[in-house]
């Protein structure tokens, strides 16, 4: 698996998506529960309840993984503690200056 890039988050922005992981997994277990009762009506390909929950599941296992590979590769960065953190990293202007070689306004 390769390694991504360090995802800079605040506290609250870190709480934030631990707890939309921790809602989107008991959603799922809804769903699926929602899915195997309209599998056990019969017709799947005309049981609209079926159809949609397996969409359903998709986008949520979708954003889970999502959560979870950013989660992974999260840096808390509390900006009351370190406030010159993004005076260090250069921020999106200073990478993009980097990038393309442009030297800093004065």
């Amino acid at each position: 698996m390769t390694e991504s890039r360090p995802q800079y988050m605040t506290p609250e922005g870190h709480r934030s998506m631990i707890a939309e992981l921790a809602r989107l997994g008991e959603e799922r277990s809804r769903v699926v529960q929602g899915v195997a009762d309209a599998a056990a009506e019969g017709d799947r390909s005309e049981n609209a309840e079926y159809i949609y929950g397996k969409k359903r599941l998709r986008e949520i296992d979708r954003r889970m993984r999502f959560l979870k590979k950013t989660l992974d590769a999260a840096v808390v960065v509390d900006p009351a503690v370190d406030r010159d953190f993004l005076r260090r990293d250069g921020g999106a202007r200073g990478r993009r200056r980097q990038r393309a070689h442009v030297p800093a306004r004065r």
